[in-house]
């Protein structure tokens, strides 16, 4: 009897074991730089470059799934908190307050750093007479001392975009009654195609890749505005280009940095080393950004002949 019952304990125990192993198999996974399932944040105003930049990782890892939700800075900002979301695609980097919640939360602080320099575009109506803007006359525009135009920007009050205008050109006053906010940047686009007195506020890769048949179908209804030329001599104006940007010309410019919640190398480390490397800097170039970490500036040369 005693011998059975020593059997039956063994058996039982190893189906205890083996419960357990497939129950914990199913609960832990765990991604590589080129496998798994990571989800990440990111500001609405990036969305058609980040969308490439998935696009091109997952095709050259096809067990690595990038799953993106666009939304507001500050909704971003909120995720990063949040167990479920690891990496945000924002127009900045932590604070060093965020730092140390962070540090004391997690004992670590994420990492983050600067990818690209994005445009923030001033469309009009392919119609519109009005073309040229000092950054005076954007401000008096925005404030609503200046009525008879519609501006139109891509949110309430949290997208990176209000932001920077709020900060850059407004210097920390209010919008006036003439802003109108839309539900994000394509329909800030869709609204200044359809109202010739309106103005609007977009990312530059909603509206400079000359290769999006999306972006071309709007190419006969919006026009980019001139803006006050920021090193220039007075009186210069400048649209906004990679030229533009990478010289300082135009006035304009915000950065596109990642903050990632990971402390070990998994998928999120590696979608953020590929897009700082050459595949992912030429991705931000094609879509009108500058790359931040790699300068693809065309020298002169010449061969000499020995």
């Amino acid at each position: 009897m005693a011998q059975l019952r020593s059997i039956g304990l063994i058996i039982g125990f190893c189906f205890l074991l083996a419960g357990c192993n497939g129950k914990k198999g199913k609960i832990k996974s765990y991604d590589n730089p080129k496998s798994g399932t990571i989800h990440i944040s990111v500001d609405e105003s990036f969305k058609p470059v980040i969308s490439e930049q998935i696009k091109v990782y997952e095709s050259s890892y096809p067990d690595a799934h990038i799953i993106p939700e666009y939304k507001s800075e500050a909704d971003c900002l909120k995720d990063i908190q949040k167990d479920s979301t690891r990496m945000i695609i924002i127009s900045r980097g932590l604070t060093r307050e965020e730092s140390q919640f962070f540090a004391s939360r997690l004992n670590y602080s994420p990492q983050f750093d600067k990818l690209a320099y994005d445009a923030v575009t001033v469309i009009i109506n392919s119609q519109s007479t009005d073309s040229v803007f000092s950054l005076k006359k954007l401000e008096s525009l925005l404030s609503g001392a200046q009525p008879g135009k519609q501006l139109v920007v891509d949110g309430n009050n949290a997208t990176s975009t209000v932001m920077f205008l709020k900060d850059s050109v407004l210097k920390g006053k209010s919008f006036g009654s003439n802003v109108k906010a839309v539900h994000g940047s394509k329909a800030v686009v869709e609204y200044v195609a359809n109202n010739r007195d309106a103005i609007g506020f977009v990312g530059s890769s909603w509206v400079g890749n000359e290769e999006d048949p999306e972006q071309l179908a709007y190419a006969g209804k919006i026009r980019f505005a001139l803006i006050e030329c920021k090193t220039c001599e007075p009186g210069t104006y400048a649209k906004p280009s990679p030229a533009t940007v990478m010289y300082k010309q135009y006035p304009l410019v915000r950065p596109l940095f990642y903050v990632l919640k990971e402390n070990y190398t998994g998928l999120g480390s590696a979608f953020a080393g590929f897009m700082g490397f050459e595949r992912g800097q030429l991705i931000f170039r094609r879509a009108y950004l500058v790359p931040a970490k790699i300068n693809f500036q065309i020298r002169s040369g010449s061969i000499k002949n020995e």
